[in-house]
């Protein structure tokens, strides 16, 4: 009788073990999302994050955290998780800092991915478990509204074609980023569990040219800044200085020209890159009081549409 029991409770122990070997290969499991799918609230700025808006309960977008004043204000507002669709790697130590988590899924301006946003919705249905997530590109305009709306969409079909499109109107998503309205439109719910249930890494790999047009735009709002502030350190940005700034944006096109992968790109791009150079040159030369002097505005009005050219040419679309 002993030896039947014990041959019984063996054979229910391998009956448990293989159950529980057989739960491991599954992914994880999704909850259902109970909250309105899309019930937009404006939060505005906060110190370091502009542009905040709440989608629901359990999700907000808005822009890249500035320095430790951005990160608190992310944890005043409850964040646990931070997702960063942007280039630009993620501050995960300042995040950590602050008790919040990062995972890092660059996308273009030229649309969202369907297998992207479907990470995302998997991602939001396993982070919100600890707190609210926050989606961010650098201005919290375009791609991390955008991004945050379409894995909200793949999740839950209850958000409408037109919500999503009006959320992104609301966010101030510019229409000529025609890719991210046609990709966020044509987001449908998804069955969930075929997607792998981990998070993306902390900090992705980009590549070089992707990382020196990201140092490009963070230049280029320094310069704006300058430029606002009459051509001369800016108040609240002491450490900008302006003849320097512009030095780092025409080294940042002069790199950007002599990688590799732009050696692969059209023609067209790469003379886009030389003329940005050259036009930033001739505005640090005349900051720096060259004896060829320059009219600064024309000089900065030429680099924007160098820049706006570029952009429409090999970015905005597909």
């Amino acid at each position: 009788m002993v030896i039947n029991m014990l041959k019984s409770n063996s054979r229910n122990c391998m009956i448990l073990l293989s159950l529980l070997l057989a739960s491991c290969t599954k992914p994880v499991p999704i909850p259902e999302q109970t909250t309105a799918p899309l019930e937009p609230v404006m939060v505005g700025n906060r110190p370091g994050l502009h542009n905040v808006i709440r989608l629901n309960d359990h999700l907000l977008s808005g822009s890249s955290p500035e320095g430790e004043a951005g990160f608190r204000s992310l944890q005043d507002l409850g964040v646990k998780f931070i997702v960063s669709v942007d280039g630009a790697a993620p501050e995960v130590a300042m995040a950590a800092k602050f008790g919040m988590r990062y995972a890092h899924l660059p996308v273009g301006y030229d649309g969202i991915p369907a297998d992207t946003a479907l990470k995302l919705a998997k991602l939001f249905a396993m982070a919100e478990r600890e707190g609210p997530v926050y989606v961010h590109c650098h201005h919290g305009t375009h791609r991390g509204p955008a991004a945050a709306v379409a894995g909200l969409r793949c999740r839950d079909g209850r958000c409408s074609a037109k919500q999503a499109v009006d959320f992104m109107k609301m966010a101030g998503t510019d229409p000529k980023y025609a890719g991210l309205y046609r990709d966020v439109e044509a987001m449908t719910a998804n069955e969930l569990a075929g997607v792998a249930g981990e998070f993306p890494p902390s900090v992705a790999t980009v590549n070089n040219l992707v990382k020196q047009m990201v140092s490009v735009d963070e230049r280029w709002d320094h310069v704006k800044l300058i430029r606002a502030a009459g051509w001369t350190t800016s108040k609240g940005h002491a450490d900008l200085d302006p003849a320097h700034e512009v030095l780092q944006l025409r080294e940042h096109f002069r790199e950007a020209a002599r990688l590799p992968e732009t050696a692969k790109r059209p023609g067209e791009f790469q003379r886009l890159m030389s003329v940005g150079e050259e036009l930033a040159g001739k505005l640090e030369d005349d900051l720096r009081g060259g004896k060829e002097k320059s009219d600064r505005e024309t000089l900065f009005r030429l680099i924007g549409e160098n820049c706006t050219a570029c952009h429409r040419e090999f970015r905005d679309r597909k």
